[in-house]
């Protein structure tokens, strides 16, 4: 069921799309029109799909993209199990794991809307949603280019031969601030388009602003406007 927003020309919506004979939830927005429009995956971090998550699949609609934000953690019961079960299989390297599948099948379902266009197509994710992206990019040709932000790299550094472009946003003095070094330097090594920046000052979480304790607005419109610009290039 999906709800105009005329002010903002965009239209939002929860939907559902098939994985593994279940219906997956997710939380859809996209410019009014016919399009094609480029689509693009949200992927939350580690605390699921809140407002914040929303609100970013909003704004890409708001840039001309058709957005999906999934819900990793729906119907998979203990939500804490759950969330450390996501967190194993990413930590085991596997570009297929479940976490990964789930995120192709709602690319494939992202693809298959008529308004999309099936040839231009990104993700974007945060924390435990920015690792994902990384390792979903590097076995996912349908990836026209990611954007993890302070995403933990998981996969083996030879897998990252066959990502997508990459503009990857970071804090300095934070956990995943040596993933972010690594990335860049097996980018650069293989000739793939990234844009890569660490923000001083800036700390875990500081896109979200919904959480002021670590939000920092400078990194964050700055990371979007760097998002934007490089999507702009690669998959539009």
């Amino acid at each position: 069921m999906s709800t105009a927003e005329p002010e903002a020309a965009i239209t939002t919506g929860d939907v559902t799309f098939p994985f593994n004979g279940e219906s997956r939830p997710a939380y859809v927005a996209r410019p009014q029109g016919d399009g094609p429009f480029p689509g693009v995956v949200v992927i939350h971090e580690i605390v699921g799909l809140n407002e914040n998550i929303r609100d970013v699949t909003r704004r890409l609609a708001r840039a001309g993209y058709a957005a999906l934000a999934v819900d990793l953690f729906a119907g998979r019961g203990n939500r804490t199990l759950c969330m450390w079960r996501l967190l194993a299989s990413q930590i085991r390297n596997s570009p297929g794991s479940r976490g990964v599948s789930e995120l192709r099948a709602a690319l494939s379902y992202l693809a298959a809307q008529p308004e999309v266009d099936a040839t231009r197509l990104g993700a974007v994710g945060f924390c435990l949603g920015g690792g994902y992206a990384i390792a979903w990019a590097c076995g996912d040709g349908r990836l026209k280019a990611i954007a993890p932000f302070y995403g933990m790299r998981t996969t083996p550094l030879s897998a990252l031969a066959r990502s997508c472009p990459v503009v990857g946003s970071y804090p300095d003095h934070d956990i995943s601030t040596c993933s972010s070094r690594m990335l860049e330097r097996r980018l650069t090594r293989y000739g793939i388009a990234h844009d890569i920046k660490v923000y001083a000052g800036a700390q875990h979480s500081f896109f979200n602003d919904r959480y002021p304790a670590h939000y920092n607005a400078a990194a964050s419109e700055d990371s979007w406007r760097r998002v934007l610009a490089f999507f702009d290039e690669h998959v539009r």
